[in-house]
């Protein structure tokens, strides 16, 4: 099998894009748990996670293609002031992947990559599912305004449970 190089440099920039994510989900966790919204705060662990998944997923692809993984951020995690400023950054995270993933995968069929250009879609269709959530929780804090919307995310048993 030969290696095509832009689609391993594709993988490896999808990987730093993915471990910013996880890692930038983890930040917003701890953010959400010093302003008391923990169950949102588990929310966004969950959403570090779905990341970490990603970002193993396309470190398993470059290793199958006798690829180097580059593990690194493609940008620093960021804290956020409030709740609009935190999706609005996660919603342009969501839509740069999900637009360089469409962007790969059609590189990767070019290239006459299946099997990274089913992982790329794969991918970009769940980054779709992400920025479905982003909008709405966007849309909610609209309508609702942060303070109701926030009151459905305190959990006031937490502290007691540890």
């Amino acid at each position: 099998m030969s290696t095509d190089a832009k689609t391993v440099e594709n993988l490896n920039t999808a990987l730093q894009m993915e471990m910013s994510a996880s890692h930038q989900y983890q930040l917003h966790a701890h953010v959400l748990d010093d302003w008391g919204l923990t169950t949102l705060a588990d929310q966004m662990r969950e959403e570090m996670q779905e990341e970490l998944g990603h970002s193993d997923r396309f470190i398993e692809r470059i290793m199958f293609l006798k690829g180097d993984p580059q593990i690194a951020f493609a940008k620093k995690p960021q804290r956020a002031a409030s709740l609009v400023e935190m999706f609005e950054a996660d919603l342009a995270d969501e839509e740069e992947a999900i637009a360089f993933y469409t962007k790969a995968a059609i590189a990767a069929r070019e290239a006459e990559d299946i099997g990274s250009r089913v992982l790329f879609e794969q991918i970009a269709m769940e980054e779709e599912g992400h920025k479905e959530w982003l909008e709405l929780q966007l849309n909610l804090l609209e309508r609702l305004g942060e303070q109701n919307f926030a009151s459905k995310y305190v959990s006031v048993t937490r502290g007691d449970e540890e």
